[in-house]
């Protein structure tokens, strides 16, 4: 097999690669900006002693930890637009990720929330503080730093996970190699690339996850 990568030029990149990259990490921050933040709440809702609260938070976290995301990507994209109306693929991936990680991170938070001592929250509750207020000043503060670098590690996860949006057409980083591969009809080497790609970035990441999680430990 003969391996042809002449095709690969700064018209290459521009033309299919840097549109596909742009949605790709747009996406991976949309989705972990709002993952967390709804995650936060979902890992609240579980560590709040409250039924009404915790069931449904539990209910939910267990289900999307529990399916693959391709199949979630595809329900939403398929079966949302019969109650809302056409949806983009753009849109949708936005949402179904955001709403998907959400799960992962809550019970990221919800580890955090539990690591941090119950003297805390103690003492926060004997200064009058109410719960709301002992939880965002004291508790989740602390929380956020502990879990950071499994927070920042399962955000490349997500990164690497948002190539399954090709199931519904969505034009991210693999979809401009696939796209150039089948017009310079060189599908093994934009493949090849794509990989290539993927795992610098990935790669990269992962060494600064571990150069901050030894800042925090020397921090501690």
């Amino acid at each position: 097999m003969n391996l042809d990568f002449s095709f690969l030029t700064a018209e290459f990149l521009q033309g299919f690669v840097l549109k596909g990259l742009i949605f790709s990490v747009t996406l991976t921050l949309v989705a972990m900006v709002g993952g967390i933040l709804l995650g936060t709440v979902l890992a609240l809702m579980r560590l709040s002693g409250k039924a009404w609260l915790a069931t449904p938070a539990a209910a939910y976290v267990n289900l999307m930890r529990s399916i693959p995301l391709v199949m979630v990507i595809l329900w939403f994209f398929l079966l949302v637009p019969f109650l809302t109306g056409p949806i983009s693929a753009e849109a949708s991936a936005y949402i179904t990720f955001t709403l998907f990680e959400a799960a992962y991170y809550a019970e990221i938070m919800r580890a955090g929330i539990q690591s941090v001592p119950k003297g805390q929250q103690h003492a926060g509750f004997a200064l009058g503080m109410s719960y709301g207020q002992t939880m965002s000043l004291v508790v989740l503060p602390q929380a956020f730093r502990n879990m950071l670098p499994v927070l920042l590690t399962q955000t490349i996860i997500l990164f690497q996970d948002t190539s399954l949006v090709y199931a519904i057409g969505a034009y991210d980083l693999l979809k401009g190699f696939e796209v150039a591969g089948r017009n310079f009809n060189r599908p093994v080497e934009a493949y090849l690339l794509a990989a290539g790609i993927y795992f610098v970035i990935c790669f990269s990441l992962s060494m600064l996850v571990k150069k901050l999680q030894a800042r925090i430990a020397i921090i501690r």
